[in-house]
């Protein structure tokens, strides 16, 4: 990460991953437990000459880094197609750390935002065009 008011998506420690994951965030009824879902579609970091193993994924920003370890690989015929890999929360101040960090990789790529609570009612919907 070359600019320290951006943020990256690394599965080497040091070296962006370009491919910007399909995110899914799911809470607990009291909000204060979650998890991320990150789906990354043909990562780089699966590329053929790309040497190592993925011991985890590091979200960096100006903060510092949020890291999980569960990261699993998807294979079609035998070969590497995606990554998924999950971070959790535990508390209402990892969740808005979490947030934060979002915000800034949103930003960073240039992508919109949107809050779908389930229903369409009321849900809040915001975008970069």
């Amino acid at each position: 990460m070359a600019d320290g008011d951006k943020a990256a998506i690394q599965f080497f420690r040091g070296t962006d991953e370009p491919v910007v994951p399909d995110i899914r965030l799911t809470r607990s009824r009291d909000g204060r437990t979650g998890q991320a879902t990150f789906i990354f579609e043909q990562p780089e970091a699966l590329a053929p000459e790309t040497l190592g193993n993925i011991a985890g994924m590091w979200m960096v920003d100006e903060e510092g880094e949020l890291v999980t370890r569960e990261v699993n690989g998807k294979f079609v015929n035998g070969k590497p197609s995606a990554l998924e890999a999950t971070y959790t929360w535990k508390t209402e101040q990892d969740f808005e750390r979490f947030m934060r960090f979002a915000e800034r990789y949103a930003e960073t790529k240039g992508l919109g935002y949107s809050n779908n609570s389930g229903n369409n009612e009321g849900a809040d919907e915001a975008s970069e065009g």
